[in-house]
């Protein structure tokens, strides 16, 4: 296997597993006119990588049309949610796999029965992981396919990014201006207070969520556990839907309320409503609450290779690097890397794309 973390490194759950065809996801080659078949221990691998909601996908060699309806026929195909059936680079089908999910390289896995391939996979893309054919009945006893919690949401991720992609269909078809088509969508978000049956994919999300998660920093149960019952902290679970479905829980936001300064500890928000605009979204709202309980509003922010596009978010909905006095509340951060972001909150109108329902907060 390649693409694998250094033994020091924690491990790193697999959130999308590549299939190649022939030879791998089933026994035979089509193009030589084999009736392929699916084994039965990898038809189990599939199931149960669905089950935990790891998304799956093809990268295979082959003519799309004869390859994609065999997938139709052995009732396997609504497990992919992408598939690169052709005869380019196996690399370049996985490159672009991971950037339509938007997936970090070192989240894919790639299986092929051929060394040559999984050589040029390893070679292009280092930080994918490369697994033999051989490998795949026993896929599911590995640790980074074995996620430390499976979520009601997590089972229904596959749905979901599949209900995405027709979202995405319609809205390359859709004419007219993009807050048009937003509108169209029906949008709606909720912003509660999480509950202790939320915690599961409160902490999912700090691990997955990489390009919108502001610091980084994985919060486990048991720490979202115990901020619930601090009466200083809110913790708040987002979700959303429209009119193709729910999205499911989309961010979570870490709050520690004050008379003078309320700390945004955590935003984070799925990488799937980047889009809509969620994460300012929830930032406006915060800004806004912050307002009217007069607190100035601090946030962490702690830059990593991927969370560009969240520093944008924080910076467009007007948060600074403004030296306060309000600082002087908050105790130094645990590190030298996590900034921050400071602002004078004043209201903030509605958002004209999304319906918001929402708790009130309250300082302690």
């Amino acid at each position: 296997m390649s693409g694998a973390l250094p033994p020091n490194e924690p491990v790193t759950t697999v959130k999308c597993v590549v299939w190649d065809l022939d030879n791998t996801l089933w026994k035979g080659t089509l193009l030589e006119g084999d009736d392929v078949t699916v084994d039965d221990r990898v038809h189990e691998t599939i199931v149960g990588l669905d089950s935990r909601g790891i998304l799956q996908a093809v990268a295979s060699k082959n003519d799309h049309g004869p390859a994609w309806e065999r997938l139709e026929d052995l009732g396997i195909a609504q497990y992919f949610v992408l598939a690169r059936i052709g005869w380019g680079p196996k690399s370049a089908s996985v490159r672009e796999i991971a950037d339509e999910l938007k997936f970090a390289h070192h989240t894919i896995a790639f299986v092929d029965d051929q060394p040559a391939e999984r050589a040029e996979v390893a070679f292009h893309l280092p930080q994918v992981r490369c697994y033999p054919a051989e490998s795949a009945p026993g896929l599911l006893s590995l640790p980074e396919f074995t996620p430390a919690t499976v979520t009601a949401d997590s089972r229904r991720r596959r749905e979901m990014y599949q209900a995405n992609a027709r979202r995405q269909a319609e809205q390359e078809s859709f004419d007219g201006p993009s807050q048009e088509f937003l509108r169209s969508l029906d949008l709606a978000m909720d912003i509660r207070r999480a509950t202790a049956d939320d915690l599961s994919r409160m902490e999912e999300l700090t691990l997955r969520t990489s390009q919108m998660n502001a610091t980084g920093v994985h919060y486990s149960d048991a720490d979202l556990r115990a901020l619930l019952d601090d009466a200083r902290h809110e913790v708040l679970a987002v979700t959303m839907s429209d009119r193709f479905g729910s999205h499911g829980a989309v961010g979570v936001a870490l709050v520690e309320t004050g008379a003078a300064v309320w700390h945004l500890k955590l935003l984070a928000t799925s990488c799937r409503v980047v889009s809509y605009g969620a994460g300012a979204t929830v930032l406006n709202w915060l800004i806004g609450e912050a307002a009217t309980a007069g607190t100035h509003l601090v946030a962490d922010f702690r830059p990593t290779e991927r969370n560009r596009i969240m520093e944008v978010a924080y910076r467009f909905t007007g948060f600074t690097d403004e030296l306060c006095a309000c600082l002087a509340e908050l105790p130094p951060p645990r590190d030298g890397r996590t900034q921050r972001l400071h602002i004078t909150p004043a209201p903030k109108p509605a958002p004209c794309t999304i319906r918001l329902t929402t708790v009130p907060l309250t300082t302690t």
